[in-house]
């Protein structure tokens, strides 16, 4: 016969505390079944689940509790019956989802509006945290504030429960909050590579635009540019058009162009993050090569995929070179960059913002729709609106406190 106890522990942090209230379990040769320890604050709530004999049960508990007394900690024990531990055992084996809340600030009614949700649909919080740093009482930079909490849920969803949970979600008033909904498994701790698009991803402007400027032609560009983007024309014959308007033009425009380019907020801190824990990053891009180069070389892209503009004499001839970067062959190109890494495409990762992105969004593991159109936002698997681009990092679950020095 025996006896399964939970043991609650809260009150003021102290070194030691733990070693203490643990060896007095190893003293008495309890099993620990669970262990579970937060720190707010410098307030402690540790939580112990062992099991012992009825005979020692008495000794143990009297133990720890004038041990937390000495430690000036408050505790409470709860007897545990077989049936429920069993109850609890069994849920092991339940999907488990990652939510995660995402703006400048997460406020009581944003985190209240979506555990509502996950209490509607049946799935039980195991863990809440924050993947960042703690906010100062006054923001200096309103820009610069980052806000993110990462709840782990499991519980059983069936496709159409899934889809409509995600769907409820996404329908909460934004009010400058992100929502990402995953399905928390082997794929999502191992991703390994993640694909950018350029224009309006990476870099703030279309380059096709700026060069449009430069050659006089920005207006009939610009409107055909919107037209793709919003996938009202096929990119293809959209391209085509645009770069023959750009004839002419002195190849030295394009360099100055590229060193005048308007990063995307976040840009920097991601990509310095992502080559320290190991991702293999690309450029697939709709624009030019020329700049993705540009690109490549100052922040350290593995791979760029884009168009090549055809110069003659160092002038633009209006005609491009090789096969033109449409969304088909944007994921054509994720598909085969899998197979040059070795791996499945669940672990891939896409970035992008118009609608010749969304087949590698839909092909790929995770696809981020970022800062994208509308048409993109409502077909993306996760959009991204509040901040910058290094609000990737808290959907692949990383933590400010662990990537950043």
């Amino acid at each position: 016969m025996i006896e399964i106890i939970q043991v609650n522990i809260s009150g003021e942090d102290k070194p030691g505390l733990t070693t203490a209230l643990t060896s007095i379990l190893a003293q008495y040769d309890a099993a620990i079944l669970d262990i579970g320890q937060e720190n707010i604050h410098k307030s402690l709530t540790m939580g112990i689940l062992f099991k012992t004999t009825p005979k020692r049960s008495g000794f143990i508990m009297k133990d720890l509790l004038f041990k937390a007394s000495e430690l000036g900690v408050q505790i409470r024990f709860t007897p545990i019956s077989h049936e429920a531990y069993d109850a609890w055992v069994a849920r092991q084996g339940k999907n488990r989802y990652i939510v995660t809340l995402l703006g400048r600030a997460v406020t009581a009614r944003q985190i209240a509006d979506v555990t509502g949700v996950i209490f509607r649909f049946g799935l039980n919080i195991d863990a809440i945290r924050r993947l960042t740093g703690r906010p100062p009482l006054k923001e200096q930079d309103e820009n610069a504030s980052r806000a993110c909490i990462e709840i782990s849920v499991r519980g059983s969803l069936d496709h159409d429960a899934r889809e409509a949970m995600q769907n409820a979600l996404l329908s909460l008033p934004k009010d400058g909050l992100d929502i990402s909904f995953q399905k928390d498994d082997i794929y999502r701790r191992a991703r390994r590579l993640i694909c950018f698009d350029m224009d309006s991803t990476l870099v703030h402007t279309e380059c096709i635009d700026e060069l449009a400027a430069r050659a006089g032609v920005g207006e009939q560009v610009r409107a055909i540019t919107e037209q793709a983007m919003r996938g009202e024309i096929d990119f293809k014959e959209s391209f085509k058009r645009r770069v023959a308007l750009l004839k002419g033009l002195d190849e030295s425009v394009m360099e100055d162009i590229a060193h005048k380019l308007p990063y995307n907020e976040g840009l920097e801190r991601m990509m310095k993050i992502l080559k320290m824990v190991g991702y293999k990053t690309a450029i697939l891009s709709g624009g030019f090569t020329y700049f993705g180069k540009h690109l490549q070389q100052r922040f350290g892209f593995d791979y760029v995929y884009a168009n090549e503009l055809e110069i003659e004499d160092g002038k633009l001839t209006g005609r491009y070179v090789g096969d033109i970067v449409d969304g088909r062959r944007k994921a054509e190109l994720l598909r085969l960059l899998c197979q040059v890494e070795g791996i499945n495409l669940a672990q891939a990762v896409a970035v992008g913002d118009g609608a010749n992105d969304l087949p590698m969004l839909s092909l790929a593991g995770l696809g981020i729709a970022y800062h994208a159109k509308p048409k993109v936002q409502a077909n993306a698997q996760q959009n991204i609106t509040s901040i910058g681009l290094d609000g990737i990092l808290y959907f692949l679950g990383l933590k400010d406190s662990q990537i950043d020095p």
